[in-house]
């Protein structure tokens, strides 16, 4: 107390003044609770009831509110007999509540609650969703919403896309891994060679395999149904003809980007990734896997007498096979204009062009970026025209060779027709948005002086397999990319595959260098198309372990991702064991996935079954005769795929057969050796290669020294669903099959094999 006495009178009154001040800031601090409930739960969006999970009993889950300077607490409480998580898309907050399982947390247990707390420091529209597996494909996805504390006057609607499928998720992953094209026929996008023939892309159709590539595709799963707020389709009756709404559009499709339109004029873009940029007028956009978009509708006035109209606000998947429908206003619906079937044989020409014989983009000096030259665009009739059959077939290599863009801030200046042909802002009167065209209303420029880290990545992938990368490393087989606090970081990405991917960093914005200076725009989420090289920045300002991937959930589950990690982090007290949790995250990547045929025919049973991950494989073949003549065959052989595109495969086998032969046969190879087919049990050593024409060569050397060297070609595309295998090899051995799709697992076969003869059967797949 004396010593209290002894302070000049000014020091205790400024004292007391903080401590008053202190006091009325925790009072004026308002902390919104939240309770998710997360439950199994029974969907019927097809007229067949199937398996989600819902949070308070809904899909999607519940939106979330809060206001710029709020605190956030929310309590999880898993009740499902599995494990969870929630990862609040694009939000700043501590590291540990970033949810992540494996990496940022422990994944939430079963029948436990769990809280994230946090302040609320920005705004904007942002969204939330499991990070666990394949939670989020069957309902864990939801809007969340960060107001301004003094938000514009305007009718808002938060909007969540999404898809279903009645398929389990797993499955799904697991028919991707193994080539399976049943989503292709379900979506009329099977590009086989009748096909070709008949709309005269015969030579694009053998340029293609030659090059060893698979048929075009903008995606990869069919789904069932596409959603917005959980629905096929809906209305909004409250809005006004006059009225302006605000759309805050997130995408928590688990792999669809969609296209966006709208029946009643053109659309003003105002924020993207919850960060507000200069009001730009758009015809349509894409909005990709994760981002989110701001967007202001107008009601158009209705004239004395006419009738009130429902303008629709239509999100279409991008490979055309079905849309979801929001509608605006009470009365008449006015639609909006359908978007045509995509054209892919003319997307198969331009793949064509674009690929080299080792698999790698032939960029071809061109400076390509920002989405504003849309590979895909020669595949779409709104802007190129529909299609022709028959027509004389151009040279899309040479074409695009002679394409420049030195400037990519002036895309749609350059007069030069082979330049134009992949703009769509040049080649058509619709105005489609593109990140050149983002505009950040302030300066976001980087701390000056601070030192610049730069990373460059090429983002890698096989098609055939299904294996998604960075510079040809799955997230399990990459180091933690080290950073420091203090520096700018810069990233410089180009996409060396043949999809489209959306980066996605979390805990920070990056600035994308378009073209606009000190306003470059601050995303969280970066779409890189085909050949599309883009830089990105941000500052260095937090610490622990951010995960860095591809929001196509089946892409980062196949190991397209990285984790940055500030350097002298704290230890993050939510993962207890290190070691057990990266053992766990490295998990997704290697997980096997299993695919079995079987042929049932009357001359025999023949068939294979494969367990597979990123790099090994498993593999048994039988054939099963009905008598001692026709015997029977198994060979096994555990193999690693090598090389960047995976055409490389040496293997160790075991080779098990047994046919009776008659008085006095003897078999001999081309090479002159005994087959030995009477009894033979027998281990090997060989490779297989992946040839033109997607053509398997196999060279193998067994114990007693035979060899044999084998070509076989599986699943060639007659028609839509009729696919043809064709073998032959040095024992003299060769077989033809024809294999007509009922089903995704049930097919019917006719083929002839050299020991078994003629036969016809029933085909089950799985």
């Amino acid at each position: 107390m004396m010593d209290f006495l002894k302070i000049p009178i000014y020091k205790a009154l400024l004292a007391v003044a903080i401590l008053f001040s202190i006091s009325g800031q925790v009072h004026c601090q308002k902390i919104v609770r939240y309770d998710l409930s997360v439950n199994d739960t029974t969907v019927n969006f097809t007229g067949t009831p199937k398996r989600a999970i819902a949070v308070n009993g809904q899909i999607p889950m519940p939106t979330l509110t809060f206001t710029e300077g709020d605190t956030a607490e929310i309590y999880v409480h898993n009740e499902l007999d599995e494990e969870t998580s929630l990862h609040w898309h694009g939000l700043f907050l501590p590291n540990k509540y970033d949810g992540v399982p494996n990496l940022t947390q422990m994944p939430i247990k079963p029948h436990t609650t769990h809280l994230y707390r946090f302040a609320i420091i920005q705004n904007g529209t942002h969204w939330y969703h499991s990070h666990t597996e394949l939670q989020e494909q069957i309902g864990m996805y939801g809007s969340m919403i960060l107001n301004k504390k003094k938000e514009p006057a305007i009718l808002t609607v938060p909007v969540i896309l999404s898809e279903w499928t009645d398929m389990n998720p797993h499955n799904v992953h697991r028919m991707l891994h193994n080539a399976n094209d049943w989503f292709a026929i379900k979506k009329g996008a099977t590009q086989s060679y009748s096909e070709a023939i008949s709309q005269g892309y015969f030579k694009t159709k053998v340029g293609n395999e030659f090059k060893r590539m698979t048929a075009m595709d903008v995606s990869d799963v069919y789904y069932d149904r596409f959603l917005i707020n959980g629905k096929n389709e809906s209305q909004l009756s409250q809005f006004k003809p006059g009225d302006k709404v605000r759309l805050r559009i997130s995408n928590g499709g688990a792999s669809t980007y969609f296209w966006l339109t709208y029946a009643g004029g053109k659309m003003t873009v105002v924020a993207n990734d919850g960060n507000d940029v200069e009001p730009v007028e758009v015809d349509r956009l894409i909005i990709a896997v994760s981002e989110t978009y701001d967007v202001i509708v107008t009601i158009p006035a209705v004239k004395p007498g006419s009738t009130p109209t429902a303008y629709e606000f239509l999100a279409t998947s991008e490979d055309r096979t079905k849309s979801a429908s929001l509608y605006l206003g009470e009365g008449v619906k006015q639609l909006a204009s359908p978007l045509p079937r995509l054209k892919y044989f003319e997307g198969m020409k331009m793949m064509n062009g674009m690929m080299k014989m080792n698999g790698d983009l032939d960029d071809m000096g061109m400076n390509m970026s920002l989405n504003q030259m849309d590979m895909n665009v020669v595949m779409y009739p709104e802007i190129t025209g529909a299609s022709k059959s028959k027509k004389k077939e151009t040279n899309n290599a040479t074409a695009m060779g002679n394409m420049k863009m030195d400037d990519p801030g002036k895309a749609g200046e350059n007069e030069h027709a082979d330049y134009n042909m992949y703009i769509s802002n040049a080649l058509s009167s619709i105005t489609t948005l593109n990140y050149a065209m983002l505009k950040s209303p302030g300066n976001t420029s980087l701390p000056k002086n601070a030192p610049v880290k730069e990373l460059r990545f090429v983002l890698t992938g096989n098609m055939n397999r299904y294996v998604w990368s960075m510079d040809n490393k799955v997230v399990s087989e990459r180091d933690k990319i080290l950073i420091k606090k203090g520096e700018n970081v810069r990233m410089v990405i180009y996409n060396n595959s043949m999809m489209r991917h959306p980066m996605h960093l979390h805990g920070h914005d990056f600035r994308v260098l378009n073209g606009q200076g000190v306003n470059a725009p601050l995303k969280n989420i970066i779409d890189i198309m085909p050949m599309e090289t883009d830089t990105l920045e941000f500052a260095a300002t937090e610490s622990g372990d951010w995960f860095f991937h591809c929001h196509i959930l089946y892409h980062m589950m196949s190991g397209m991702g990285a984790v940055f990690s500030y350097e002298n982090s704290p230890a993050n007290p939510e993962i207890p064991n290190t070691r057990l949790a990266q053992r766990k995250l490295f998990a997704d990547d290697r997980q096997f996935h299993f695919m079995a045929e079987n042929d049932i025919a009357t001359n025999g049973n023949d068939g294979e079954a494969m367990i597979q991950n990123t790099r090994w494989s498993i593999g048994t073949e039988w054939r099963l005769g009905y008598n001692d003549h026709h015997g029977y065959e198994v060979e096994t052989h555990l193999g690693r795929y090598i090389g960047k595109m995976q055409w490389l495969m040496p293997f160790i086998g075991f080779d098990w057969r047994y046919r009776k032969m008659e008085m006095g046969e003897v078999e001999t190879n081309h090479f002159g050796q005994r087959n030995t087919k009477d009894k033979r049990s027998i281990l090997s050593a060989g490779v297989n290669y992946m040839l033109p024409m997607l053509v398997t060569a196999q060279a193998e050397i067994f114990t007693d020294g035979n060899l044999r060297f084998q070509l076989e070609r599986m699943d060639i595309p007659v028609s839509k669903r009729l696919r043809m295998n064709l073998m032959v090899n040095t024992d003299k051995e060769y077989m033809a099959a024809l294999r007509y799709i009922f089903t995704r697992y049930v097919g019917a076969t006719a083929h002839y094999d050299s020991d078994m003869g003629f036969g016809v059967g029933l085909t089950l797949n799985y």
